[in-house]
């Protein structure tokens, strides 16, 4: 069995420091291969080296909600470029957010909306970030166009009444071990209610780090930053949580993950 983590920022110059001795700690660990998500202009030639690098990296550009408002006019040419030119690319991160100040969904619904229709067009896997917004994320999503192969709604922090609704709807759910906090048992009632066959696991790396664990990685510039190895963490806390070995969890992932990203 293999390791996958579904969504993560190894572009992210907070952990450039752990990014040399990264592929050969993935190795030793297990883990097969990790979606490295883009989130603007200024990151996305990033991914794309990190890709062209490393064999275990799977390259995903968007537009995150968080830059709609700053981004260059030809956005949308150059990600149709990014994803011609790697046609194994994913589309994400992209999404609404309510939380940040200053919002504007009047600019974050059509940027959203482009991308999930992109993805359409193409056939790529997309993942969706969303903070705030589920009720309109869900009223979104039912009345637009989906992929085939369905969305992923990453680190899913909506409530447990819309796990079914957006499952109907073609949802994979990924968890984060941000989840594992003491403080966040009503979202683990919620995570516990995701249909197995729709479970993904993700760092989110660097942000969404779980709880101090001895099976923690730590970064050397910020141990308050999530290791990318932490992946491994990760499983055993979603192993807990649906309270099945860990074995089983990988092979249950790893189906998943190869139906959604890998269309196999």
């Amino acid at each position: 069995m293999a390791f996958y983590d579904a969504h993560c920022h190894l572009q992210d110059e907070r952990i450039a420091g752990e990014i040399e001795g990264l592929p050969a700690l993935y190795e030793e660990l297990g883990v097969a291969e990790v979606v490295v998500n883009g989130t603007s202009p200024q990151d996305w030639d990033e991914v794309a080296e990190l890709a062209r690098a490393n064999p275990v990296v799977k390259p995903s550009f968007g537009l995150h909600p968080w830059k709609v408002s700053s981004v260059v006019t030809h956005w949308k040419l150059l990600l149709s470029q990014l994803w011609d030119f790697y046609p194994e690319a994913s589309v994400g991160e992209i999404g609404l957010d309510r939380w940040i100040q200053g919002h504007d969904l009047a600019k974050q619904e059509p940027a959203f909306l482009w991308q999930l229709g992109q993805a359409v067009e193409r056939d790529l896997p997309v993942s969706i970030h969303c903070l705030q917004a589920w009720g309109r994320m869900q009223e979104l999503l039912r009345d637009a166009s989906l992929p085939a192969r369905g969305f992923l709604l990453h680190s899913y922090g909506g409530s447990v009444e819309m796990v079914k609704p957006f499952a109907e709807l073609g949802a994979y759910f990924s968890i984060s071990g941000y989840f594992e906090l003491e403080r966040k048992e009503k979202q683990r009632m919620a995570l516990r209610e995701i249909p197995l066959q729709r479970l993904l696991i993700e760092t989110d790396a660097p942000d969404m780090r779980g709880p101090d664990s001895e099976h923690l990685y730590r970064c050397s510039s910020d141990d308050s930053l999530n290791h990318p190895a932490n992946i491994v963490a990760v499983y055993r806390f979603v192993a807990r949580l649906f309270d099945m070995p860990l074995d089983e969890l990988e092979g249950q992932v790893e189906e998943n993950y190869r139906r959604f990203f890998l269309g196999k």
